[in-house]
């Protein structure tokens, strides 16, 4: 069974940062592309960010650039994401999600998903 777990969610003030992970399994891990998205109340999920399978490419949203930065652990099965200098902007549920081959922002593509992860920036 494919598993996507979320983890490090929370409440931070803006500035502040936040790491989140997502713990996989019941896949091979490193054929896999992974993604964050994001859906604030009231607004379409959106992407956040990809990385490859092999960790060298990485994509964006230009909302987050500079911010924040995208990694795996292949050994851990899990991806990390650094949010820094966050902002009331950056309020959402975070969702890590899994696909093969390329990364791509569009969200219907991704084909497991985790449960979501609350993140909450305060002004």
């Amino acid at each position: 069974e494919v598993q996507l777990v979320e983890s490090g969610g929370g409440l931070v003030q803006a500035g502040g940062s936040l790491r989140l992970s997502c713990a996989a399994s019941g896949f091979t891990f490193d054929e896999y592309v992974i993604g964050w998205f994001r859906q604030a109340p009231g607004k379409e999920r959106e992407g956040v960010s990809c990385i490859s399978t092999s960790g060298l490419g990485i994509n964006y949203a230009d909302s987050v650039k500079g911010r924040f930065t995208i990694s795996r652990d292949d050994a851990k099965n899990t991806i990390y994401l650094q949010m820094n200098s966050l902002s009331p902007e950056d309020t959402a549920v975070y969702y890590c999600a899994a696909k093969r081959y390329s990364c791509t922002g569009l969200a219907l593509l991704y084909t497991s998903w985790g449960q979501g992860i609350q993140v909450t920036v305060s002004s």
